[in-house]
């Protein structure tokens, strides 16, 4: 069978170093990420330093603040970024492909078409970022909350989700196919033509979730619904399963 698409009834380097080799913590202090709603609220608040100019190729930064810069086709591939903050940043085209994200917090970021493609993402948060048009396949997410973001047309395909959440977002013509989503929840959100096609699903809570999505026969293996979700999600599974439904 194909696809369906269901629509419900209801020692750390100074910046520009060669890499990132200490093992941090920060992510686990005072609460996690999930706690990270205002700068005010990073362990590491204190110590960032603002960023000297945009980052450059293959960088590493640590303890950086970037705020309120607008860049257009940037090249950041294979940048590091640890304990940093982005605030008020505005990417346009450009490609940070194959960088390093771990133990930052990004609020009021805009991406429109920037390549995020096989990046990695650990002890991050995400606070009303919006992401248009943007390449995320093959990107690893570890320990991740987004939060208030909207993600428009944005490729994740191939990517792995572990320990993510997406609290009150909005995901329209997100394409997940062939996906592994574990641990991942979605409370409050809203998914809109997101494409589930292909994905391998392990505890993945859809429960809060507004859906409207696209799958094929196994692929809500390993998710979560409400009962109410199940009953609005019977006629998908049963086109998608191959079963005729008659009375009479």
């Amino acid at each position: 069978m194909g696809s369906v698409t269901w629509v419900p009834a209801a020692a750390r380097p100074p910046q520009g170093g060669q890499g990132v080799t200490r093992p941090r913590d920060a992510a686990r202090r005072g609460g996690g990420v999930a706690s990270w709603r205002e700068f005010a609220d990073l362990p590491f608040a204190g110590t960032l330093a603002p960023a000297d100019g945009a980052f450059s190729v293959g960088q590493a930064y640590d303890g950086t603040h970037f705020d309120h810069q607008a860049l257009d086709d940037l090249d950041g591939s294979n940048t590091q970024f640890l304990e940093c903050a982005f605030t008020g940043i505005t990417l346009t085209g450009g490609s940070l492909r194959r960088s390093h994200w771990a133990e930052t917090w990004l609020r009021d970021v805009r991406l429109v078409g920037t390549s995020l493609a096989e990046t990695s993402w650990s002890d991050v948060a995400m606070v009303s970022v919006a992401a248009s048009g943007s390449e995320m396949f093959g990107a690893v997410l570890r320990r991740v909350v987004l939060r208030g973001c909207k993600l428009d047309s944005v490729n994740l395909r191939d990517a792995t989700l572990t320990d993510v959440t997406f609290d009150e977002c909005l995901l329209r013509d997100v394409d997940f196919t062939g996906a592994t989503l574990t641990r991942t929840s979605f409370p409050g959100s809203r998914l809109t033509g997101a494409d589930f096609s292909r994905v391998r699903l392990d505890h993945v809570d859809l429960r809060g979730a507004e859906l409207a999505i696209t799958v094929d026969p196994g692929s809500l293996s390993g998710a979560i619904v409400s009962s109410v979700q199940l009953a609005d999600l019977a006629p998908l599974l049963a086109e998608s399963l191959g079963i005729i439904v008659r009375d009479g």
